[in-house]
């Protein structure tokens, strides 16, 4: 059933659009049978499990972080990681870059902006994106690329508020990579809404429970 899912998303989606296959709390067999079915990039929301699992299967697998993230704990993924989503503190992007440092690698990582009307979500304001992008405090950071951005819709069957706040990341993203030519990436769009955020500008789309089918807890 996975691989005929994967093969249904990606003969959905645009060649330009990446596919994360979301992974979190699958275990290792259903993540072996989705690469066996050529998937190679796998989204992980806890930096243990992701641990556990990078341990476990095969290394040509690109593994991203896409939970919310906690500075002390990146030294567990910094020697693999392959792109971090999430970031939405300076902080940690200074964590990122010390950890990165240790290892001689440059870590990619994606600012998330917050769009969605809801309070829990996390996330810079457009404001502060253009701020650190244009910062000196960014340029010292050596061992981490800013790549693009990242944004979570709010939670809702609205489709007119969704474009809405897909169409403002993706405006704010055009403006800011013609200052940035590193931007590339506009990670937007999850199992529920990701044909909509495609419409709207996405290059990278995370999917879980229409490859894996949906769990019993996040």
């Amino acid at each position: 059933m996975i691989k005929e899912n994967l093969q249904k998303i990606k003969q959905s989606i645009p060649e330009n659009v990446t596919l994360v296959a979301v992974s979190k709390t699958k275990p290792i067999a259903d993540i072996q049978e989705a690469y066996n079915a050529g998937q190679r990039i796998f989204g992980e929301n806890k930096i243990q499990e992701m641990v556990d699992k990078y341990e476990a299967l095969p290394k040509d697998i690109k593994w991203h972080m896409i939970g919310h993230l906690q500075s002390n704990k990146v030294k567990y993924m910094a020697h693999f990681v392959d792109l971090i989503h999430g970031v939405d503190k300076l902080k940690t992007l200074k964590g990122i870059n010390k950890q990165a440092k240790k290892h001689n690698r440059v870590i990619n990582c994606l600012l998330q902006v917050k769009i969605a009307k809801e309070e829990t979500k996390f996330g810079f304001s457009f404001e502060e994106i253009e701020s650190i992008l244009s910062s000196e405090e960014i340029t010292a950071l050596e061992n981490i690329k800013i790549v693009g951005f990242m944004g979570m819709a709010t939670f809702t069957d609205n489709q007119k508020q969704l474009q809405e706040e897909f169409s403002s990341l993706k405006k704010l993203f055009d403006t800011l990579k013609t200052q940035n030519s590193s931007l590339k990436i506009l990670s937007m769009g999850m199992s529920g809404d990701y044909s909509l955020a495609i419409s709207k500008g996405s290059t990278m789309i995370r999917v879980g429970s229409s490859i894996f089918g949906h769990r019993n807890y996040n």
